[in-house]
C-alpha cells in the first residue's frame, strides 16, 4: 500500500506539472495579455503603450523563463522603471522583488492580483475557506439523505418505495444547479420570503436564513446521483448467496440488512461521494455567482471576467490539486473497505 501510494503522488506531481503548464499557456495567451494591459491602462491606449505595459511588467519574457518563475525553479527578475531606469517592483500592491529572487509557487508565492490589487493567497485562500463552509454543510445534508434513500429504494427492489424514490433521485439528478436555485429562490425567498435570496452576508455571518438556499441547490443534485448508486449497490447484494443463506438461517429482514448487507453495499457509494468534491468545487461557480457567495466559484468568475492571469493560475492549481487528491484518497479507501481489492 505504502509503495502504491507513493507511485499515485509521483504520478499526481506529474500531472499537475503538465496541466499547470498547459494551463499557464493558454491564460497567456496573446488576446488575453491584450485585455489584460487595456484593463489595466485605458480603453484608448495606443497599441505602443499596450506594448510597452506588457514589456514593463515582465509579460514579454520567455514563455518557459516566465513559467519557471510562477513556479519558483527560476528567480523571478525585476522590472525597470521607465521614468528612472532603476529595478522596480513588478506591481507597487504586491511584495514582488526588486533584486532575483526565488518567488514562486513553491515557496509560497501564488503571484499579484490585478483585480483585486493584492497578492493572490491573501484573495485565494480565504474564498477557499468560504466555499469549504459551503462544502462542507453540503456534504452534511446530502450524504445521509442520499444514503438513506439509497438503501431504501434498494431492499426491496420493485417494490412501490423503490419506485417512488426512484423517481425522485431520477428527477433531482435531472434538474441542474441554476434552475433548482432559481426555482427554491422564487419559492422560498419571493413567495414565502422565509430564506434570503442572497447569500452576500454570511461572509459577516452564516444563518439558517442566509444560508440554506445555496445549500439546498447544490445538496439536492447530489442527493439524486448518490442515492441512484447506493440503490444500485443495495440491490446488487441483495441477490447475493450469501444474503439469502442468511434469510434461510431465520435472520430478520432488518437484521440481514444492516449486519450483512448494509456494509458491502456502501463500497461503491464510498467512491461516488469523494468523487462529489472535484464536482462541488465546480458547482459551487454557479451557486456562488447566483447567490453572491464570495467564495472559490464566485473568485474563479471575477478572475476570468477580469483577465487576472496569477488569480486565475493559482484557481486552476487549486482546482487540479483537489482532484487529484480526492481520486487517491477515493482509490486507497476503496481498497480498505473491498477486502477484494488487491493493490499491485
Amino acid at each position: 500500500m505504502l509503495s502504491f501510494i507513493i507511485r499515485r503522488l509521483g504520478t499526481m506531481a506529474l500531472t499537475m506539472l503538465c496541466l499547470t503548464m498547459v494551463v499557464f499557456f493558454l491564460i497567456n495567451l496573446e488576446p488575453n495579455l491584450k485585455k489584460l494591459a487595456i484593463s489595466q491602462t485605458e480603453m484608448h491606449t495606443s497599441a505602443e503603450q499596450l506594448e510597452s505595459w506588457l514589456a514593463n511588467h515582465g509579460y514579454r519574457q520567455n514563455f518557459f523563463v516566465r513559467y519557471g518563475q510562477w513556479l519558483g525553479v527560476m528567480p523571478k527578475q525585476p522590472v525597470t522603471d521607465p521614468a528612472t531606469g532603476k529595478p522596480a517592483q513588478r506591481f507597487s500592491f504586491c511584495n514582488d522583488p526588486v533584486v532575483p529572487t526565488f518567488s514562486g509557487v513553491l515557496e509560497g508565492d501564488f503571484g499579484c492580483s490585478t483585480k483585486f490589487k493584492t497578492t493572490v493567497a491573501s484573495k485565494l485562500f480565504p474564498a477557499l475557506g468560504a466555499t469549504g463552509i459551503l462544502m462542507f454543510w453540503v456534504l452534511v445534508v446530502m450524504v445521509p439523505i442520499s444514503l438513506l434513500i439509497g438503501i431504501l429504494a434498494g431492499m426491496r427492489e420493485g417494490s412501490r418505495t423503490d419506485r417512488v424514490l426512484s423517481v425522485a433521485s431520477i428527477a433531482s439528478t435531472a434538474t441542474p444547479e441554476y434552475v433548482s436555485g432559481v426555482i427554491f429562490t422564487v419559492i422560498f425567498a419571493s413567495w414565502l420570503g422565509w430564506l434570503n435570496g442572497s447569500a452576500a452576508s454570511a461572509s459577516q455571518g452564516i444563518t439558517f436564513y442566509n444560508f440554506t438556499l445555496p445549500v439546498m441547490t447544490l445538496a439536492i443534485y447530489g442527493i439524486g446521483y448518490i442515492a441512484r448508486m447506493t440503490r444500485a449497490s443495495m440491490v446488487e447484494v441483495m441477490t447475493q448467496q450469501y444474503i439469502r443463506t442468511a434469510r434461510l438461517k431465520g435472520l430478520s429482514f432488518g437484521s440481514v440488512v444492516v449486519k450483512h448487507a448494509l456494509r458491502n453495499a456502501l463500497i461503491a457509494p464510498f467512491t461516488v461521494i469523494m468523487l462529489q468534491f472535484p464536482w462541488l468545487l465546480t458547482g459551487v461557480v454557479i451557486v456562488e455567482v447566483m447567490f453572491r457567495y464570495q467564495g472559490f466559484g464566485y473568485t474563479l468568475v471575477e478572475a476570468a471576467g477580469n483577465n487576472d492571469i496569477d488569480l486565475l493560475l493559482g484557481c486552476s492549481l487549486v482546482s487540479v490539486f483537489i482532484v487529484l487528491i480526492t481520486q487517491l484518497i477515493s482509490d486507497v479507501g476503496y481498497a480498505f473497505l473491498n477486502p477484494r481489492i488487491r493493490v499491485q
